[in-house]
């Protein structure tokens, strides 16, 4: 029999530190009462009460479409970015282009909003755009910061990659261009997605870079649950967590499962063509030699 040891000990305990939290929320979230720490019997009347709260709704409906477009926009100067990065080994500036693209992962969150804040006060000033800040100024804010990490994800699988098959397109014809949007980005999408996801989370999560940027009718749902907390946890707020929590893992499950599928289709393709090699090795000197003995 298996001895318990201190490292799993450790890991259930971690796990436990982790997830019994988002549980005992869910669990809360059917609390009868208003009093969130008392417990008043289930009830749902908080998912149908969140269909009359127009501004937390409001505010979901706002942070998710930030975050969706947070992600295209990262996931595209992300790679364009990593593609520079690796691909390019010598250019004038490449050692401040690598910091500019990086310094957004170790600069304070608090540095980066109160920046984005005085350059857009001083192009409002100077251009005229932006006129007010809103959903557009906290969109620029969140790119900036996601396109980091997705230069780094995206970085980090290119340098992985077997340049032999881009070289080969090449050689065969291939413009650059149709070679990065046929070759590299399929064999790079798996990174292109985790930047994405990850993108879309952070710009979700986000609530220093939206404080700053943001404006009157911008309020995220960050923001929300921020400012509804210091009069207390709301059974809504509850509610609203719960929901996100399932369709986070509904997403991660599809994703995980497509994925799956994917690499077993992957895997019984090179069995296949294993196996159809194996054959035409064995199959083509008997042919061999038994025209041999009919020439014969």
């Amino acid at each position: 029999m298996k001895r318990f040891g201190f490292s799993k000990l450790m890991l259930v305990l971690g796990l436990l530190f982790i997830y019994l939290p988002m549980l005992i929320l869910v669990i809360y979230s059917f609390n009868a009462s208003k009093l969130v720490t008392v417990w008043g019997g289930w009830s749902v009347k908080w998912y149908v009460g969140l269909l009359d709260n127009t501004q937390l709704m409001g505010s979901v409906m706002r942070s998710l479409e930030i975050a969706l477009y947070t992600a295209i926009a990262a996931v595209a100067l992300g790679t364009l970015a990593a593609f520079v990065l690796t691909r390019i080994s010598r250019f004038k500036g490449r050692t401040l282009f690598g910091g500019l693209v990086t310094a957004p992962l170790v600069m304070p969150e608090v540095i980066t909003g109160l920046s984005l804040l005085l350059l857009f006060v001083a192009m409002a000033q100077t251009i005229g755009w932006p006129q007010e800040r809103g959903v557009v100024t906290i969109w620029i804010a969140h790119t900036t910061f996601c396109s980091a990490y997705v230069a780094v994800v995206v970085s980090a699988r290119l340098r992985e990659l077997d340049l032999s098959i881009e070289e080969a397109a090449m050689d065969l014809g291939a413009r650059p261009w149709k070679v990065f949007f046929l070759i590299t980005i399929p064999m790079i999408a798996p990174s292109l997605a985790a930047g994405g996801m990850m993108s879309f989370a952070l710009s979700l999560d986000d609530l220093v870079l939206a404080s700053f940027v943001s404006g009157p009718g911008s309020t995220t749902l960050p923001m929300e649950v921020f400012s509804a907390v210091r009069l207390g946890v709301k059974p809504e707020i509850n509610a609203v967590a719960s929901l996100i929590l399932l369709s986070v893992s509904l997403v991660t499950f599809l994703v995980w499962y497509f994925s799956r599928r994917a690499e077993e289709r992957r895997r019984r393709a090179i069995q296949q063509a294993i196996e159809e090699g194996a054959a035409a090795h064995f199959v083509q000197p008997a042919q061999a030699k038994r025209a041999e003995q009919v020439s014969a």
